[in-house]
Parts: C-alpha cells; sequence; structure tokens
C-alpha cells in the first residue's frame, strides 16, 4: 500500500505550484544553443554567475560555427570568472564543433545524440529537451530536486538515476519538466538545505519530514581526520657495558 506521500504526490505537486507558479528555467537563453551552453556551464555553478557572463559569451560566439572556430585562450579567459573553467572551455568548444561536425550547427533533439556532445550529461540533455523542445524524456535531477522529493517522501534513493526513475512513475510525462522547475524554486525559497522554513511550507501537512527536514536529503558532513604529530623518535640509549677485569700477568703469561 502506497504511503500518504505518496497518495498524494500529484495534489502536492499542484499545490507547490500554486505557490510557485513563476517557476521557470532562470538560464538566460534565446535558442536552444545558448541553452545548452549556458546549462554546460552551469555546472558547479550558480544560475546568477553564468547569467551574468552569458551575454558577453554569445555576443562574441553566437552559433555554433563560431565558437567552434574561437580561440580556446579567449574563451578560457572569458570562463575564468566560474568554476571549473579549463574544463568548461573544453566542453563548449568542443560540444560546438561536433554539432558543426555532425548535425549542421543545430542542437539535436533526442536524448542519444545530445549526452554524446562533450560535457552534456543526463541532466543537461532533460533541460535542453524539456525547455527549448517542450519534449521532455526525463526530470532534472540537481541537488534541489533530489533534496525535496527525498524530504517529500517521493523517492528513498539517494542517487539521481533512480531518484529520477522514481518520479517518472509518480507523475505522468506532460508534468515531467515543469516538476523539475517547481521543486528548485521550492528548494531555493522556503525548502533550503540547511535551515528550511518548514513552517512556511505551503505542503507541510502532508510533508513527512516537516518540522525536521534538515536532517533529510543532505550529504553526510565530511569527517576530517585529525593527525596529531608524534614525538620525534630518539635512538635508545645502549646499555654499557660491564668493564672488563683486568688479565692477570699469570694469565696473560699463560696466554702468551
Amino acid at each position: 500500500m502506497k504511503s500518504r506521500a505518496l497518495r498524494e504526490a500529484p495534489r502536492t505537486l499542484a499545490r507547490l505550484h500554486e505557490a510557485h507558479p513563476d517557476a521557470h528555467c532562470e538560464l538566460l537563453h534565446e535558442n536552444p544553443f545558448e541553452l545548452i551552453i549556458a546549462t554546460v556551464l552551469s555546472a558547479q555553478s550558480t544560475d546568477v554567475a553564468v547569467n551574468k557572463l552569458t551575454p558577453e559569451f554569445f555576443a562574441r560566439w553566437p552559433d555554433a560555427k563560431k565558437l567552434s572556430r574561437a580561440d580556446a585562450a579567449q574563451v578560457e579567459q572569458l570562463l575564468s570568472r566560474i568554476g571549473m573553467f579549463r574544463q568548461k572551455t573544453r566542453n563548449v568548444m568542443g560540444l560546438a564543433k561536433m554539432l558543426m561536425a555532425e548535425h549542421g550547427g543545430q542542437v539535436p533533439r533526442s536524448m542519444p545524440e545530445l549526452v554524446r556532445l562533450p560535457g552534456v550529461g543526463r541532466k543537461t540533455a532533460n533541460v535542453v529537451l524539456g525547455v527549448a523542445f517542450g519534449a521532455a524524456e526525463g526530470v532534472v535531477v540537481d541537488t534541489h530536486v533530489q533534496r525535496i522529493s527525498q524530504r517529500l517522501g517521493w523517492t528513498k534513493h539517494q542517487d539521481p538515476e533512480n531518484i529520477e526513475r522514481d518520479l517518472m512513475k509518480l507523475f505522468p510525462q506532460k508534468d515531467w519538466d515543469m516538476l523539475a522547475h517547481i521543486l528548485i524554486f521550492h528548494g531555493r525559497r522556503i525548502c533550503t538545505a540547511r535551515n528550511p522554513a518548514c513552517a512556511a511550507c505551503p505542503v507541510n501537512d502532508v510533508c513527512p519530514s516537516a518540522f525536521r527536514a534538515e536532517k533529510v536529503g543532505r550529504k553526510p558532513a565530511r569527517v576530517r581526520l585529525r593527525v596529531v604529530a608524534e614525538p620525534p623518535v630518539t635512538a635508545r640509549a645502549r646499555p654499557a657495558r660491564p668493564a672488563s677485569k683486568p688479565r692477570s700477568r699469570a694469565t696473560s703469561a699463560k696466554r702468551a
């Protein structure tokens, strides 16, 4: 028998949508190419940080053709404002070259083709398919979606792949794209990692983690081992040998 959290999941999602009617992809973009580049750049970075540099980025390299021919040093210099900029430079330039070589400079519309592109995993591909093409093939599972789906009792898994499968079984495909946006907005505004505002949560009556949510859906704290310096090893003093008895003249004479 399903738990109450699972039975009421569709209604819970609808209530969250009412609380966050403006939920949407916050990466600035005007076309699929800009979206896929921005999403690749957002790995281990915030949307805010990426949005600060993409206007200049797309002004200089507005399409796959120009980015594929760009000076890598110039791309790297611009991306140095965000984390992992060297790896991201290789990814976006490799992505642009593959788009030109295999897709006529256009962003493909299928999961298998997307995940072959440098820097594109399933999460990025889900963003592109859902936001740019309105054809979600899965659910975007970032840290917010992972944390909140666990707190709401929608999954017991820890890894994104199994969490995505659980959410895909729980909700119809038409809701997959918006589901992620709603949970991301809820995670940023109310159900934060460290100090979730459970009292202000519109679904605290059905949330099995309500008022103790800070203990759910967070990565375990790293245990730092304290290294205690050992005292220097000193050579042990050897015990003094007993003094040899002086030989008598008689004994010495016999040996001689």
